[in-house]
């Protein structure tokens, strides 16, 4: 039986902006002081398990988590530049609000339906699931029997998790993936499936200081203000 553990990355200044900053492939943001807490954490969480590899995008802050999850192993850090954060074209840099005033139709269209309707200059859900469906096939091939790590962004983890839940990838927005948040994918006689989706247990609880955003007050605020059409916008992709 062959685990891949398919890890967000902590979280970033930009997306702990109210409202978030969207990083998207162009912005290389470290981890915030938030992050760097979350990335201890997820390493501890790892400490005890048999790890093979560890494997990240070429975006900084995957890298920072992927080696806090990898130094109690002593093992390096893989980067596959495929595994970028999906390419919000003009929209990078902007915030959530900005977009709303500045392009409210576009946006609409874009929170409808992702894969139709893409990042302006940049990629739509399906252009991400075509990039990174091949390294995540050949991975599991090579590792075959082993558990190993992938830390990767939220758009990535989105539409694949999507495509492993057979659920339309218009729709992989419903599926949460929270700054460090552990996804379990196993893989036996032949047959892929997802066990563990956005376990957070690991992290500490939501009264500690600032280390779970999406749980923290501020951030529930946020999140109050962001809903808009049902659509919950609480990340900087």
């Amino acid at each position: 039986m062959t685990e891949l553990f398919l890890v967000r990355h902590g979280a970033t200044p930009s997306n702990e902006h109210i409202p978030p900053i969207l990083q998207g492939k162009g912005i290389d943001d470290p981890l915030s002081e938030t992050g760097l807490r979350q990335a201890a954490a997820v390493g501890r969480f790892f400490a005890e398990r048999r790890v093979s590899r560890i494997y990240c995008s070429g975006l900084r802050r995957t890298r920072e988590t992927a080696e806090a999850i990898a130094a109690p192993h002593r093992l390096a850090v893989t980067p596959i530049e495929a595994l970028h954060e999906i390419d919000v074209g003009v929209w990078q840099g902007k915030t959530w609000d900005m977009l709303r005033r500045e392009v409210p139709r576009e946006l609409e269209l874009n929170q409808a339906d992702p894969v139709k309707h893409g990042h302006p200059g940049g990629e739509n859900y399906q252009d991400v699931l075509d990039r990174v469906m091949p390294v995540f096939t050949r991975l599991l091939e090579e590792h075959a029997g082993e558990p190993f790590v992938v830390v990767a962004h939220n758009v990535v983890n989105r539409v694949y998790l999507a495509h492993l839940l057979r659920v339309p990838l218009s729709l992989a927005n419903s599926i949460r993936q929270q700054n460090c948040g552990v996804n379990l994918i196993r893989r036996d006689q032949g047959i892929t499936s997802v066990v563990t989706c956005n376990s957070v247990f690991h992290l500490e609880p939501p009264n500690a200081p600032a280390t779970v955003a999406p749980h923290d007050a501020a951030t529930e605020r946020r999140c109050a203000a962001e809903v808009k059409d049902g659509v919950r916008r609480t990340d900087g992709r």
